[in-house]
């Protein structure tokens, strides 16, 4: 049983996952290995304290160096299920579970909606983890989406098991090479059915029949990571100590909000972390 689970390696998760690290509690980090693409991808930071015009590159080399210096390990697994369980939570990435007493959420701005119907058929058609629910599709007829070329891999497999597949690439030139995989350039906008899921709405119009949908994407929406979390206009709502409205749950960072800065993030990644072991040490003096 882990103290924590920090979700997410920008900026915030980065500051959350130092300070506990500091105060010698046992983590779990998920996340990009490289950090934060984000960071990376920044030509200029002007307003970062005492680093004036620094690059995102160089911001992010001075996170990597100061990380490797703490030694704090990233998990480089996708975290696509968040169960609470008495008083502690579950966590599913690359279909393993691990438990945490508590868990930080520092996942970034959502950059899409979810597809209509996505949220109503996960877990009845639509999945998110292909190695997780595969499986159940040998010698089905699936659509796949993905946002990124690391998932090609995944598509793959899905293509081994699966009849034929629907491969809709949000990216260009896209490297799966397949007999029974048909790439398009359309996209999915709406899933339907009725008990489960059993077709695809594309931008164009027109619609495929399917046995299920396998959404890979480099994020999940936190609403639909964790049920009953309280989100608002698509940023989780929190409180000054970074609570969210479930216990043991916190949040920092793009995703609770305005403004996107990279001093706001690693901010509410440090109130995070000191309320976590606040939390934790409230926790254990009720044990006694």
């Amino acid at each position: 049983m882990y103290d924590c689970i920090i979700v997410g390696t920008g900026p915030a998760g980065f500051s959350c996952a130092l300070n506990l690290k500091i105060h010698n509690r046992q983590f779990l980090w998920f996340g990009n290995g490289q950090m934060s693409d984000k960071v990376q991808k920044t030509p200029h930071v002007d307003n970062y304290p005492a680093l004036p015009g620094i690059t995102g590159r160089g911001l992010f080399e001075a996170f990597d160096a100061h990380r490797q210096q703490m030694e704090i390990a990233i998990t480089e697994k996708q975290v696509t299920n968040i169960m609470p369980a008495g008083d502690h939570y579950m966590v599913l990435a690359d279909n393993e579970v691990y438990e945490a007493r508590t868990v930080a959420l520092c996942v970034g701005a959502a950059n899409a909606a979810p597809l209509r119907g996505e949220e109503e058929f996960l877990g009845r058609g639509v999945s998110y983890c292909a190695t997780c629910d595969g499986n159940f599709y040998k010698g089905k007829k699936i659509a796949v989406y993905a946002n990124a070329p690391k998932f090609e891999h995944e598509v793959e497999f899905l293509a081994d098991l699966a009849e034929s597949v629907d491969f809709y690439p949000a990216y260009p030139e896209p490297g799966v090479v397949r007999e029974n995989v048909h790439v398009s350039t359309d996209y999915p906008v709406e899933i339907k059915g009725e008990l489960k899921a059993c077709e695809v709405t594309l931008k164009s119009g027109e619609s495929r029949e399917v046995d299920g949908v396998f959404l890979l994407r480099n994020a999940i929406a936190p609403a639909i990571m964790l049920k009953n979390l309280v989100v608002e206009n698509g940023h989780i709502v929190v409180n000054r100590k970074q609570e969210t409205n479930l216990p043991g749950c916190y949040a920092a960072g793009d995703c609770t909000g305005r403004p996107y800065q990279y001093a706001k993030a690693v901010g509410e990644g440090n109130v995070a972390a000191h309320e976590i072991i606040e939390y934790l040490a409230e926790a254990d003096k009720k044990e006694k």
